[in-house]
C-alpha cells in the first residue's frame, strides 16, 4: 500500500489529551508531517487536513467543546473546512465540532448518566467521505470510546435530513453488525457513532481511532481511517 504523504494539524486546547496520540499515529506510525496547532493560532494554510483529538477542552466547563468553539483557531477551522479541506473531529473534537456549526445536532449525557470507556464495534454506513472511501459499506470496526457525553442527538427534521443525505458514517452495533439494542453503548440517537457533513469534508466521530492503531493495542481498525485519507 503506497500513501501520499500529506501535512496535518492536530490542534491543541488546555485540556487536550489525545493529542500525542494522533501525533504517533500520524507521524511514527504513518510517516506524515504532522505540526501541532497551538488554539490560539490563526494560519492554517500550511495543512492539507486537520484534526480536533479528544480529551476535556477548558475542564469541559459549559457544555462539552463550548469555550473551545470561541478559540481563535476555530474562525480559521471554519474557513478551512468551508474550502472543502478534511478535518475530522474525535470524542471532545466531535463535540467542538458540532458547538461550531460545522455538523447537525448536539451531544448529552450517556443514558447511564456514567462515564463509558471500553472497546465497542461500529457499522460503517457509508465509504463516501475522505476518512471512509477505502472501507466497505456495512464493515465492523472495533474501536474504544472514552466519554461522558456521547450521546447524539437531534430533533426529527434534522435527522431526517442527515439520514436523507447519507451523512451517517459509523453507528454503533454488535460484532455481527446488527444495531441491538444492547449494542449502543450511551443512547445515542439512531445508533449515530460517526457524522459528516452535507459537504462530506467533515467527520466527527466518538470513538477512537487513534487508539486502535497497532495490533498490540487489541485492534488496528482505527488506522484504516487515517490510511483512507491517504490514498
Amino acid at each position: 500500500m503506497i500513501l501520499r504523504r500529506r501535512s496535518f494539524g492536530v490542534v491543541v486546547f488546555p485540556g487536550s489529551n489525545c493529542d500525542d496520540d494522533c501525533r504517533y499515529v500520524l507521524e511514527d506510525v504513518l510517516k506524515q508531517k504532522v505540526r501541532m496547532v497551538w488554539h490560539k493560532e490563526r494560519d492554517l494554510s500550511d495543512l492539507e487536513g486537520v484534526v480536533l483529538p479528544g480529551g476535556f477542552s477548558y475542564g469541559d466547563y459549559l457544555r462539552c467543546g463550548a469555550i473551545a468553539r470561541g478559540s481563535p483557531v476555530m474562525k480559521e477551522l471554519v474557513a478551512f473546512a468551508k474550502k472543502g479541506k478534511p478535518v475530522i473531529g474525535i470524542c471532545n473534537g466531535f463535540q467542538i465540532l458540532l458547538e461550531a456549526g460545522l455538523l447537525p445536532g448536539a451531544m448529552l449525557r450517556n443514558g447511564t448518566l456514567r462515564f463509558i470507556c471500553r472497546e465497542v464495534h461500529l457499522r460503517v454506513e457509508t465509504s463516501r467521505t475522505p476518512f471512509t472511501k477505502t472501507l466497505r459499506q456495512g464493515e465492523v470496526l472495533a474501536l474504544p470510546i472514552a466519554h461522558n457525553e456521547g450521546n447524539y442527538f437531534a430533533d426529527r427534521s434534522t435527522l431526517e435530513a442527515i439520514q436523507a443525505n447519507h451523512q451517517i458514517v459509523f453507528r454503533y452495533c454488535d460484532a455481527a453488525g446488527e444495531t441491538t439494542e444492547g449494542s449502543n453503548p450511551n443512547g445515542s440517537l439512531a445508533h449515530i457513532a460517526g457524522l459528516c457533513n452535507r459537504q462530506r469534508n467533515v467527520l466527527g466521530m466518538m470513538p477512537h481511532p487513534e487508539r486502535a492503531s497497532e495490533p498490540i493495542l487489541g485492534s488496528a481498525d482505527g488506522r484504516k481511517i487515517f490510511e483512507s485519507f491517504l490514498l
